[in-house]
């Protein structure tokens, strides 16, 4: 379960970026997951709630949006959504394709005073 050690890394950098963002309590995190990333969201909340209980981050809500994987094809430039992992390209049938999004795991916002 590396969702735990995800989880501090989540709170530790939160905490860390409150004073440079003027804040002294956050109520929600905004975080990317890709689906790519082999992070489990429920675990990641789970765990974040678990390790947030005593801390100045308690009551605050880790919202996660999964992105999806998608793919560019290299010959035809084709964008889609790739739901294997091994690309091919829906257009022109060509598995030299190139990844776009789906790997994320990132902090994209805090909310809070």
């Amino acid at each position: 379960m590396h969702e735990l050690s995800i989880a501090q890394n989540i709170i530790d950098a939160v905490q860390t970026a409150l004073p440079e963002h003027g804040l002294t309590r956050v109520e929600r995190i905004g975080v990317r997951i890709g689906t790519l990333s082999s992070v489990d969201p429920e675990a990641l909340t789970f765990g974040y709630q678990a390790l947030i209980a005593e801390t100045s981050l308690a009551g605050s809500v880790l919202a996660i949006e999964m992105i999806e994987t998608r793919a560019r094809c290299r010959r035809c430039r084709e964008e889609f959504v790739a739901t294997d992992f091994v690309f091919v390209c829906p257009k022109c049938e060509s598995s030299q394709c190139d990844l776009v999004s789906g790997q994320e795991l990132e902090i994209v916002y805090l909310e809070g005073e």
